[in-house]
């Protein structure tokens, strides 16, 4: 896997959304790992994609009434099966942090990358995605030599007590393993 001069990975289905901005100051130095599922815990619906292209149907589901008006991206997604979707090229700012700080450092959206898993914090994630999120990850430390493994986080570390993302389900051991 490879990300070209745009910030776009090679090789993945390109899904552009207008959720994102310019980096104020065009650094990317942190790797920020979330999960969704919409409805929760429901997979391979076409909600999440819904979501992040602005287009999502709030009355499909009870549960998306908080979801009306809201502008929310990542730059990747892995669904279960190991696909990797990119929204956002990763040179650009997704919306995917919210109220955040890492090492004193507030607004990582500035500065970080936004992978979303297809999951929920209680169950497994798939071999595919630890897969995929390795090749991505390899991807990102290639072209971004500021993430390094003190600096791929989950969104519970950047934002602690209001997220709990990936949960006790993602593997961190496993992951680094594959990465490091």
């Amino acid at each position: 896997m490879h990300i070209n001069e745009l910030g776009q990975l090679n090789d993945v289905l390109q899904r552009p959304c207008t959720h994102y901005d310019e980096r104020p100051e065009g650094e990317v130095s942190l790797l920020v790992i979330h999960n969704i599922s919409l409805p929760a815990g429901q997979f391979a619906t076409p909600f999440v994609d819904d979501l992040f292209m602005g287009t999502i149907d709030c009355t499909a589901h009870e549960s998306f009434a908080d979801l009306k008006g809201l502008r929310v991206s990542a730059h990747c997604f892995i669904r279960r099966n190991g696909e990797v979707i990119q929204y956002v090229p990763f040179e650009k700012r997704a919306w995917h942090a919210g109220i955040s700080t890492f090492e004193g450092r507030e607004r990582c959206n500035d500065f970080s990358v936004g992978i979303e898993l297809e999951g929920t914090d209680t169950k497994a994630y798939t071999q595919a995605q630890y897969n995929a999120l390795h090749l991505v990850t390899k991807a990102l430390m290639a072209k971004y030599p500021e993430i390094n493994r003190s600096r791929i986080v989950g969104h519970c570390d950047i934002a602690p007590g209001r997220k709990t993302d990936p949960g006790v389900s993602f593997d961190w051991q496993y992951y680094f393993d594959l990465v490091f």
